[in-house]
């Protein structure tokens, strides 16, 4: 009688080495904030301050993470997410960055809000080698893998964005004379220079930008300005506070210009209700999100399945803030990205998972929109669709548009 007998050799059976199994010496990798149990992720959000409105978006990011570790975690680990207020102001994020990654000894960032402070920490985080994954910002900056290869954004840029506006008032606006309202820094900045390349030879139709700083308390004299200008177009770049407050004083001087918002400040919630829902009627901007408000996703599966995540794990916030989904969409990417890593959990092979999306359809994004990346391409959205304010919701209309075809 022959027994079968199977030899050993360093835990590894002389079969799967003569077969040549790939698995054979698969072996667990791990950098700084990953262990057989814990994956440990950085983040810094404004939670006080003059744009403490995307605040939500940081508690939503917590609420997804603890729904991902109520369900078991990412391969066994659970999801450690440490996520800091550093108020919006950049030398605070340089501290609390700092602190994340040579103290905390987090794995990744994740979804640090804003221009200036990802400005403030883009170099030192890819001299470290760290990923700063799916920033909560649309400069055209973070998508250059050649020259900051551990950068990466999240949404559709804001000179592409800003361009499509361009062409949309150029195409529909007899006449146009715009005046423009833009955060003094590179955020707006990006979307104005979009803005004019979308112009071309017609950008001499801007008759004014009046900028303002983000510690002003209000931006009403500059909307008296820009009304001053007789313009019938209103380019309004700004953050949700001060997007509300310019949208409320043009009503109240009857200035009615047609109007044009940068998707950042498209919620709701926290900017179209506070402004006045009369007050913000046929206003302009894309989207590449559903929105909650829009009656035509009432029955859609992915929106029940959204709606019942924010019941058990952001009980009482307000569904129709759009920062919530955004929570969830950018939330969901990098728990697919963490997912598909596997036992290798490297910094390398974070980034290496991040480029490496095709048509990767992603919950509560737009039909037609999905996340595709390389390691030559680090944006992972380009494409919007435009939506009319009315009501008190969304009206999309036209064609899912990218940089391609604007």
């Amino acid at each position: 009688m022959k027994t079968n007998r199977r030899t050993f050799i360093g835990g590894v059976s002389a079969a799967a080495l003569l077969s040549g199994s790939s698995t054979a010496f698969a072996q667990k990798k791990y950098d700084d904030g990953a262990t057989d149990k814990e994956i440990k992720i950085g983040n810094t959000y404004a939670y006080s301050g003059p744009v403490s409105a995307y605040g939500v978006i940081g508690k939503g990011i917590d609420g997804y993470w603890k729904m991902v570790n109520d369900q078991g975690g990412i391969n066994g680990r659970k999801v450690n997410f440490i996520t800091l207020d550093d108020g919006y102001v950049p030398s605070k994020t340089v501290e609390l960055v700092r602190q994340l990654v040579e103290q905390e000894k987090v794995l990744c960032m994740f979804n640090i809000l804003g221009t200036p402070p990802n400005t403030a920490v883009h170099k030192y985080l890819n001299q470290k080698k760290v990923p700063q994954l799916y920033v909560a910002t649309g400069a055209s900056k973070w998508g250059d893998p050649k020259n900051f290869p551990w950068t990466m954004g999240y949404q559709p840029d804001y000179n592409t964005e800003g361009q499509i506006y361009a062409k949309h008032i150029l195409a529909n606006i007899k006449d146009a004379k715009i005046a423009v309202l833009m955060q003094n820094d590179d955020f707006g900045k990006d979307y104005v220079d979009g803005f004019k390349k979308g112009l071309g030879g017609d950008a001499s139709r801007i008759v004014k930008i009046a900028t303002y700083e983000t510690t002003d308390p209000t931006v009403e004299s500059q909307i008296i300005q820009l009304k001053d200008t007789g313009a019938n177009v209103f380019f309004n770049v700004a953050t949700p506070k001060f997007a509300a407050q310019a949208i409320r004083k043009a009503a109240d001087i009857a200035w009615k210009p047609a109007q044009y918002m940068t998707n950042v400040s498209a919620s709701v919630a926290a900017v179209l209700k506070p402004a006045g829902f009369e007050n913000s009627q046929g206003i302009i901007t894309a989207y590449y999100l559903k929105d909650a408000t829009d009656k035509q996703w009432a029955n859609d599966a992915e929106l029940k399945q959204w709606s019942a995540w924010m019941d058990k794990y952001m009980p009482g916030a307000n569904k129709a803030d759009a920062n919530y989904v955004y929570a969830y969409t950018v939330s969901f990417l990098m728990h697919e990205t963490l997912k598909r890593c596997g036992d290798n959990l490297t910094r390398a092979n974070v980034m290496k998972q991040a480029a490496s999306f095709q048509k990767f359809r992603v919950p509560m994004l737009l039909p037609g929109i999905t996340i595709n990346t390389s390691a030559t391409d680090f944006y992972p959205i380009q494409s919007v669709q435009l939506a009319r304010f009315k009501g008190e919701s969304w009206d999309l209309f036209g064609q899912v548009m990218s940089a391609e075809n604007t």
